[in-house]
């Protein structure tokens, strides 16, 4: 995995950098992950904890969706071998990868792609192969789920009544106006069949077992792809409440009303909740996370003799706010040595939202860096680098952007100002005229975001 930007190039520190963040990727590398949480031993399946006895299951599929869709599934089916029936991964554009070297993946393993993060048709007529899938089995198969970030929108089948462009009008909405992936995601389970514990539900009477890989601050299972294998604690009720709180109540497409109208009025049922006895079949393993691949970063740094700290992994809130708030962080470093002492690394972890104000491009990582340049002007021998890491920030091909504390004079030398652009979020084109993006492509893995702040 490649990081090498202008700058970072020629940074004196920039291999060490470059290491520590292909550290962190390497660490909740999907295929590994599923690795360790999956194990065949003649026919025995232990999946995380629990033991499958494969004498008395007929069938073994498996079903993925997210970024990290392709390498979970080809790794699921590696492990299980003559065990492993048939699979479909439903994964973001160019991260189908390839299943042709191997002819039996060829003809059991069927990966489609499809949008994010609105979702699409291509979507749809996944979600209803999947659904078709879950529909053949019986009380003696095995449904190995396998989920990681960008699933919610992947695998989209809207209850009935509700078009597909009212749910992207809806989404396009609640991405510009600052809504976090938890409340994104409560409207989500609300308005479609297979989120919110529907996918265990549509299985009907075989068992489940969720691999998750989590894009979600704090892990809670609910929440990542909108929790298809899992209670939902939401109600109606949350989800109408959102579109009072951010004032969209008006603009949200009639269909998407009426459906929640129905569903505070008892009309439509409510998701399946904690508790129910559909659940007592279903297993659920955490495989990866932000924390881990913040402290595989971490253990670089110390190797070679940095003073490391984890900050958090619940980075959250406007991401320009953000930028701000760790750039002060900095700030203090370079006064007083708190939190730690020159060289040193601090690693911030989360997901920050970013409310629309221009017309600008960009992304959560690259204006959280952007907001940095200002407090950062002037510090000696500092290095703030904002990652996504799953190789994408926003609708762009940067995964994010790096800042020192020379950023702003460079950028005034080519007449960049980083006030203006931050007004109109525009940070991918201020930081590529600086040679200062992170174009890493896609990583087939996704735990939401990593922020490293150096002092040297």
């Amino acid at each position: 995995m490649r990081f090498n930007t202008q700058s970072l190039d020629a940074h004196p520190h920039g291999v060490l950098v470059r290491h520590m963040m292909a550290a962190a990727i390497d660490a909740v590398e999907p295929g590994a992950a599923v690795r360790r949480s999956l194990r065949c031993t003649g026919d025995t399946l232990l999946v995380g904890d629990s033991q499958y006895d494969l004498h008395t299951i007929d069938r073994v599929v498996a079903v993925a969706f997210g970024k990290a869709g392709t390498p979970m599934i080809l790794a699921t089916a590696d492990i299980l071998g003559r065990h492993f029936s048939q699979g479909i991964a439903v994964v973001k554009d160019g991260h189908a990868g390839d299943t042709a070297t191997s002819d039996f993946l060829s003809r059991h393993i069927d990966i489609i792609e499809a949008g994010h993060p609105v979702p699409d048709a291509r979507g749809i007529a996944a979600a209803e192969q999947v659904v078709a899938l879950l529909a053949s089995l019986s009380e003696r198969d095995l449904v190995i789920v396998l989920i990681s970030g960008g699933g919610s929108a992947l695998l989209t089948r809207p209850v009935a009544g509700v078009a597909l462009a009212d749910l992207q009008a809806l989404t396009r909405m609640l991405l510009s106006c600052g809504a976090t992936i938890n409340q994104i995601n409560t409207l989500r389970k609300h308005l479609d069949t297979v989120k919110g514990g529907g996918l265990a539900q549509l299985a009907q009477r075989a068992q489940v077992a969720a691999l998750i890989l989590s894009d979600v601050i704090g892990d809670p299972f609910d929440v990542i792809a909108s929790g298809p294998t899992v209670p939902d604690p939401t109600t109606f009720a949350d989800a109408y409440a959102l579109l009072e709180h951010y004032a969209i109540i008006e603009q949200t497409p009639l269909s998407i009303k009426t459906h929640l109208q129905q569903g505070l009025a008892g009309v439509v049922p409510e998701t399946p909740k904690p508790g129910d006895a559909l659940f007592e079949r279903v297993q659920n393993v955490l495989i990866g996370s932000n924390r881990q691949a913040a402290e595989a970063a971490l253990a670089i740094a110390r190797r070679e003799g940095l003073n490391t700290l984890l900050l958090t992994t619940s980075l959250q809130g406007e991401a320009r706010e953000a930028g701000k708030l760790l750039a002060s962080i900095m700030q203090e470093v370079a006064i007083s040595g708190n939190p730690l002492p020159r060289p040193c690394c601090l690693v911030a972890g989360g997901e920050t939202t970013v409310t629309l104000r221009g017309k600008g491009r960009g992304g959560r990582n690259q204006e959280l860096a952007l907001a940095a340049v200002g407090p950062l002007t002037g510090l000696e021998q500092v290095l703030l680098v904002a990652l996504a890491t799953d190789g994408g920030d926003g609708p762009t091909d940067a995964a994010g952007a790096l800042v020192t504390g020379t950023t702003a004079a460079q950028a005034r030398n080519l007449q960049l100002e980083a006030t203006a652009f931050l007004a109109h979020n525009d940070a991918y084109t201020f930081f590529d005229a600086l040679g200062d993006l992170l174009r890493p492509g896609p990583t087939h893995t996704n735990v939401n975001d990593l922020t490293f702040l150096f002092a040297f």
